[in-house]
């Protein structure tokens, strides 16, 4: 097999180049579908010359592929949320209090205090809108909580969600932008003017079957923790499993299993499979097993809630369905890449959906990879080669995500091979056990014995996930990984599995060269990593500031009885800035970063007498007169960190306003930073 020598996988790679371009330079190129009428038209003229020649001219390729491109990119905006003229838009709408008709789309994840809703807007006002928002409702254990199809009318406003506001911070507000979500709404149950239940969507009635089997499983001997993980398995429901079983699940390497994805739904398909094996014994059973088992796996893809990774392996496992049924022979790789196609032609933000990526990137990998790995041994023994064959998938989806997974996760677990050797035999049978348990809890014939049975193996299973999870000797955090490394790192992993497919002075060449490049974008990131920094963040009633030069790091921080750098916000930032030493202090009085004069006046009021500073900081809200510090110090820059009153915040923002002083407020405008 050569490497992406289908026509699929072309136009699929040029697909995506069109939505790239769209993400990141379409707000300077409003393209219109007539844009695509040019490539089309040129493949159509230089289609018709080239029919009759016996070589094909290169321009009929050059016109396909550029074709792909305008369908990606013009798709992204016509899809793009905010390009629809009934959307709402953060920047018309003001701050005050709107009646806002909204309906419960989706359900998210709670946190501490609230319970957290996907909600499209249908009226504004009155006025029919468009759009969804982020529904952020206060927990109130009297009022029951809202569900999938209601439709809600309340008296608040719209917000922009905020962006992260120290540096190196998860973006939850670009996370959010990927699922076509721009504003939030805060608001607490007693604000609800009207609630009732809206016509019901196939996601609606979908909840509604996953809620009534989380209901027979409540009724059954199986334990709280033990549940959790079947609803995750069998259900995508992730809500109930406690931090430290999802913690311990991630540091063991085995949060795939958690997540419903294309490792899943292929053990389902091969259910299926064996399940409908028997329809094949009739005259066209064949055909009716395979549209039995893509309606299997639709239903399953719409009952876990149609994220992006089931939706992949559904798509991809249809597809070979429908070749089966069509008595057509596919490429695995040529299947993956028009699943690819298909769903990006139908949402493109997937595209930049974490999950989405991963998930493709390790089954093209095992497909790609692990034949290579799995020809090495070969043994007449069953369970050895069983044993050497999970071995080799789960090595090659790791090179697959390893880099990716740096990239976001900045943590490698060394035991994944233990793990999932251990694991993977054992998730069939979980899922066919976890699907005759819902069967028999919906019909109220689930024996206890059985459920208590499936509850001590699942159990058993967490114990063990837990116990590689203590192994932290073998779990490596905080590593740092730019975007720079992932390109190189896989520039090297697919140029070097190229040589060991087939071994010539060309991909030689391009092995050496692409380690070449990679060292040079470690140096480059090392090169990087040794610049200067200054850095106030925003933390709430604390002061932290931290200095960096070259490779060490200077905390200074309000509270010094516990190292913060294990914790928000210092943890990531210290991985992205690859820091390899600190120290901790109290917050000094005055300090010089850069040649840069810094004098700090905290709750005490006190502050050396200089002349021409260049920044003054506020902390711990000082009862002082601004005006008399301002003309004795005579700053450049005053700055108020998250520890103050607002009311000190507002008055000193007055004063320097006043006095022409630049002011900044990291609580409103996030970290305040200098090189």
């Amino acid at each position: 097999m050569k490497f992406i020598n289908y026509p699929i996988i072309k136009f699929a790679f040029f697909l995506t180049v069109g939505i790239i371009l769209a993400h990141y330079f379409g707000t300077y190129f409003k393209a219109s579908l007539y844009l695509v009428l040019i490539p089309l038209a040129s493949i159509g003229i230089l289609w018709a010359i080239a029919r009759k020649k016996l070589f094909q001219n290169i321009f009929f390729g050059i016109a396909t592929y550029l074709a792909f491109v305008c369908i990606g990119y013009i798709n992204y905006q016509h899809r793009l949320p905010l390009n629809n003229k009934q959307h709402y838009k953060i920047s018309e709408v003001d701050n005050s209090n709107h009646f806002l008709e909204l309906k419960i789309t989706k359900e998210l994840k709670p946190d501490f205090y609230n319970l957290k809703y996907i909600a499209r807007l249908n009226a504004l006002d009155g006025e029919p809108v468009t759009g969804d928002v982020l529904l952020l409702m206060s927990k109130d254990s009297l009022v029951s909580p809202l569900l999938l199809d209601d439709v809600i009318l309340i008296n608040n406003h719209i917000n922009a969600i905020r962006a992260p506001q120290n540096p190196h911070q998860f973006d939850y507000a670009a996370y959010m932008r990927t699922l076509g979500v721009y504003g939030q709404i805060r608001s607490l149950p007693s604000e609800i003017l009207m609630r009732e239940k809206g016509p019901t969507t196939i996601t609606g009635f979908a909840e509604g079957i996953r809620s009534h089997i989380i209901t027979k499983l409540k009724q059954s001997p199986i334990g709280k923790e033990e549940r959790a993980i079947i609803q995750a398995l069998l259900l995508g429901q992730k809500n109930e499993i406690s931090k430290e079983t999802f913690n311990d699940y991630a540091a063991a390497g085995a949060i795939h299993i958690l997540a419903v994805s294309g490792l899943h739904v292929g053990i389902i398909y091969m259910i299926l499979l064996f399940i409908f094996s028997p329809l094949r014994r009739f005259k066209y059973g064949k055909q009716i097993q395979s549209i039995l088992i893509v309606i299997c796996l639709i239903c399953f893809a719409i009952i876990t809630g149609l994220s992006p990774s089931v939706t992949r392996a559904v798509t991809m496992f249809s597809f070979l369905a429908l070749a089966g049924l069509l008595n057509r022979q596919t490429s695995t790789i040529n299947t993956l890449a028009l699943s690819y196609l298909v769903l990006l032609l139908v949402n493109p933000l997937w595209i930049f959906h974490v999950g989405f990526q991963l998930s493709y990137l390790a089954v093209f990998f095992i497909v790609w990879m692990q034949p290579l790995l799995r020809d090495l041994v070969s043994s007449r023994n069953y369970f050895i080669r069983k044993i050497w064959g999970i071995i080799t998938v789960t090595i090659t989806a790791q090179i697959g995500l390893l880099p990716l997974s740096l990239y976001y996760f900045h943590q490698f677990p060394g035991l994944f091979i233990i793990t999932n050797v251990v694991i993977l035999p054992f998730l069939g049978v979980l899922l066919g056990a976890g699907i005759l348990i819902i069967f028999l809890a919906l019909i109220n014939k689930l024996p206890d014995w059985l459920a208590e049975m499936f509850s001590s193996i699942v159990k058993g299973l967490n114990d063990f996930i837990a116990w590689i999870a203590t192994q932290e000797d073998f779990l490596f955090q905080d590593i740092p990984f730019s975007i720079f490394k992932v390109f190189g790192t896989y520039f090297v992993i697919i140029a070097i599995t190229l040589l060991w497919k087939k071994l010539n002075f060309k991909r030689t060449v391009l092995a050496l060269f692409s380690i070449a490049i990679l060292i040079s974008i470690f140096s480059y990131d090392k090169w990087m990593s040794t610049d200067n920094e200054l850095v106030i963040f925003q933390k709430s009633r604390k002061t932290l500031i931290t200095a960096k030069q070259n490779h060490e790091l200077m905390i200074f921080s309000s509270d010094t009885s516990q190292k913060i750098i294990k914790y928000y916000p210092l943890k990531s930032y210290k991985t992205e800035v690859n820091v390899s030493t600190f120290q901790q202090e109290e917050v000094p009085p005055y300090f010089v970063f850069n040649d840069k004069r810094v004098v700090v006046i905290d709750s005490i009021g006190v502050h050396p007498k200089l002349r021409d500073i260049d920044m003054l900081l506020l902390r711990e809200s000082p009862k002082i007169n601004l005006e008399r510090v301002l003309d004795s110090l005579q700053p450049k820059q005053v700055i108020a960190d998250g520890s103050n009153y607002t009311t000190y915040v507002n008055r000193w923002r007055v004063t320097c306003i006043k006095r022409k002083i630049p002011f900044h407020h990291t609580g409103k405008k996030g970290a305040f930073s200098i090189k």
